[in-house]
């Protein structure tokens, strides 16, 4: 019999109270199996587990479409098509492409970048929820798996840039040195979406009804983004508070920082790179704080 047992079958075969569990736990230096470890030990874990989580993005991106004719094709078809369908609505029905220089680029700009935070949201949404047979066998740092959909996300945004690419040295011609510029803004919006798919994979995992709500929430940030028109020209006439809170938007802060360097040969304002640098910084802090306080709760119930 273990230290702890006898102790507690002599306290009941005295007749005195039995000490609780936590507290025999505590005097015996016995700890919880799942109990969340610090930060820094967990950072560690997860930068252990580097290539588990490399491995598992790809084999994601690579086994989604591969049960389809076109197979990895559709990582670039859907945002295309998507755009098109937009070009037809908000392009000619709404005459946009009137106002707009350069509006083909500048809607599948908007279309594509924003489509890599969407889908990074979603899929950390659901990364608990549609894995707990993996999280209730196996023992490993749960940030593993919204970091592994947001991998899979950026690998499904390569094939997007390049496209992407080609189309503006198509439609408008013009290659500059600001193109040198383009990792700027994908790394900083790749470290904000790491930081939403970790706050959006503690939520997924605890409020059932979010992957119903999320799609009307994402069709609204969608629409408040400037992804089909300018920020600017639309609140002209309006009180200039709309126009910051619409700036302020981090999906709209990226989305206008690639157009500027992609399409319109200029160096991106100061606001843009203080904007883009708070939302990365804020989220990835603020998120990853947030996933990890309930980290021995993931797979639970």
């Amino acid at each position: 019999m273990s230290q702890p047992e006898s102790a507690l079958a002599d306290a009941q075969a005295g007749g005195r109270a039995p000490e609780s569990l936590a507290a025999l736990a505590e005097r015996y230096g016995l700890r919880r199996a799942i109990a969340r470890p610090s930060m820094p030990a967990y950072l560690r874990q997860l930068w252990d587990r580097r290539h588990f989580i490399l491995t598992y993005a790809t084999s994601r991106s690579v086994s989604k479409y591969s049960e389809s004719a076109l197979g990895q094709l559709w990582q670039v078809l859907t945002p295309l098509l998507n755009a098109a369908v937009y070009f037809l609505m908000f392009g000619i029905i709404l005459g946009q492409s009137k106002n707009i220089e350069h509006y083909p680029a500048f809607l599948i700009t908007g279309v594509m970048v924003f489509t890599f935070t969407q889908r990074t949201v979603t899929g950390g949404a659901k990364s608990i929820s549609s894995n707990l047979s993996l999280i209730r066998a196996l023992h490993f740092p749960r940030a593993a798996l919204p970091l592994a959909y947001t991998i899979q996300e950026l690998q499904q945004l390569a094939w997007s840039m390049g496209v992407l690419i080609l189309f503006v040295l198509a439609t408008v011609q013009k290659l500059t040195w600001l193109w040198l510029l383009i990792p700027v803004p994908l790394l900083m919006q790749l470290v904000f979406n790491i930081g939403m798919s970790l706050f959006m994979a503690r939520i997924g995992a605890f409020v059932r009804d979010m992957n119903q709500l999320l799609p009307f929430i994402l069709r609204a940030w969608l629409y408040a983004s400037g992804v089909f028109y300018s920020i600017t020209e639309r609140t002209a006439d309006q009180p200039e508070i709309l126009r910051w809170v619409l700036e302020f938007n981090p999906a709209a802060a990226y989305i206008e920082f690639m157009r500027d360097l992609l399409i319109y040969e200029r160096f991106p304002e100061r606001w843009a790179w203080v904007t883009c640098l708070f939302w990365a910084v804020f989220a990835l802090v603020g998120g990853f704080w947030y996933f990890w306080r309930s980290e021995e709760r993931y797979g639970r119930g």
